[in-house]
């Protein structure tokens, strides 16, 4: 390979990597230097000229002139008769420059400055991809999925850049094909060895919050302020909204007319359920508000525990907890309180048995409603023993339902 074809060579890298020139030069000079010191076991006196545009590479080896056979050093010192082979009238204690052809050194120098060449410019482009992604950390990201594993995705941006979309930071909706458009936010840039390691989360409420900034002018012009974002990914979400202009409606302009705006925001997350709520410093109304569409009787806060007792009505019990427990559960993470959701006239009245659904499963609320209990009195009214054998649920688990159902008609 002679100075033409390395240099040729080294700049493919630079029009593939978007090397600037400075860079360019730097990386081959110490590439250079390198495997001069490997040859020759120092590299002070040598010059190294590079001209990657023009394709020009020049390395001259400098030493001074020794009389014939007093040499002790070649790379530093050169004899006066071969000094005069280059000009004949050079004289013993000056300085002799002479240029080296790259093929000079040797196949295997040869060799070894492509492979530190190759490994220097992916050194150089792994700390410009990590410290680039680092700093988009938080932000959507937008890229074509490329293959899919059992444990993640693996996703291309334009410049053919490599993602990750692990397991757990997918939506348990999501369904992947190969060549599709996805959007996620970059989650976390590690490294691995050398390489680093994009990971993208479309499950994290930073995901949530970009996608409202996307899609909502107000927000993205800074009219109206996302507070905060609560998420159970692909089931439901709460996002608290403030204007600091009167004229201007948050939770209208978010939503859109007839929910044309966050249609699409519902859409990318798999029909995850939005409540977007008006922020207000006032907590009690921020809990009622927080806490729809249940309608609240009565809160008490208790700010030493950052705790709140919300009273409602017994038919308004399952809409304060939700589906699972996620109405009540985001709604404390929205607000930064504990909320205990109190049924009022319990001690009087029955209560429909899906209203436990904070503290008692789902599996075991159906194996009851499966013999036709569907009440807490009714259960209460039952055997024990006999309600082992009904329902085939554990003895333990069955007095545990008990002890909660009961703990609703006491004083």
């Amino acid at each position: 390979m002679d100075n033409l074809a390395l240099i040729e060579s080294f700049v493919d890298f630079k029009d593939e990597k978007s090397i600037d020139r400075i860079t360019l030069m730097k990386i081959l000079e110490e590439t250079l230097q390198s495997v001069l010191r490997k040859k020759y076991g120092s590299d002070d006196n040598f010059d190294i000229i590079v001209n990657p545009d023009k394709g020009d590479l020049e390395i001259w080896h400098n030493r001074i002139v020794v009389a014939d056979g007093f040499s002790e050093d070649d790379a530093l010192e050169i004899e006066l008769a071969e000094a005069r082979l280059i000009e004949p009238d050079f004289e013993i204690g000056e300085e002799v420059s002479e240029r080296i052809p790259i093929e000079s050194l040797g196949r295997r120098a040869i060799l070894t400055l492509r492979q530190t060449l190759v490994a220097k410019v992916m050194e150089h482009d792994n700390s410009n991809l990590y410290e680039k992604f680092k700093g988009i950390i938080g932000e959507i990201v937008t890229g074509e999925i490329h293959h899919i594993r059992h444990k993640h995705v693996i996703i291309m941006d334009e410049e053919q850049n490599e993602m990750i979309l692990p397991k757990e930071n997918q939506i348990p909706s999501d369904f992947f094909r190969k060549g599709e458009t996805l959007r996620a936010i970059v989650d976390d840039v590690k490294l691995r060895g050398s390489k680093p390691q994009i990971i993208l989360s479309r499950t994290s409420p930073k995901f949530l919050e970009k996608l409202f900034e996307q899609e909502i002018p107000e927000i993205y012009d800074g009219l109206i302020t996302i507070k905060n974002v609560v998420r159970i990914p692909g089931d439901k979400a709460k996002v608290a909204v403030e204007s600091y202009d009167d004229r201007i409606d948050p939770v209208g302009a978010c939503v859109g007319m007839k929910g044309s705006r966050i249609h699409s925001i519902v859409r990318e997350l798999r029909n995850e359920n939005i409540d977007v709520i008006n922020y207000t410093n006032n907590m009690s109304l921020f809990i009622t508000r927080a806490l729809n569409p249940a309608k609240i009787s009565n809160i008490e806060i208790n700010e030493e525990e950052n705790k709140a007792l919300v009273h409602v009505a017994a038919d308004e019990v399952s809409k304060a907890i939700g589906k699972g427990g996620y109405n009540v559960r985001l709604a404390s993470k929205l607000v930064g309180m504990e909320i205990d959701i109190f049924r009022e006239g319990a001690q009087d009245e029955d209560v429909e048995l899906t209203e436990f659904v904070d503290e008692i499963d789902d599996w075991v609320i159906e194996a009851f409603k499966a013999i036709g209990l569907d009440t807490a009195k009714s259960i209460l009214e039952q055997d024990v023993d006999d309600l082992v054998k009904r329902t085939d649920l554990e003895e333990e688990t069955i007095q545990d339902v008990i002890n909660i159902l009961k703990s609703e008609f006491e004083d």
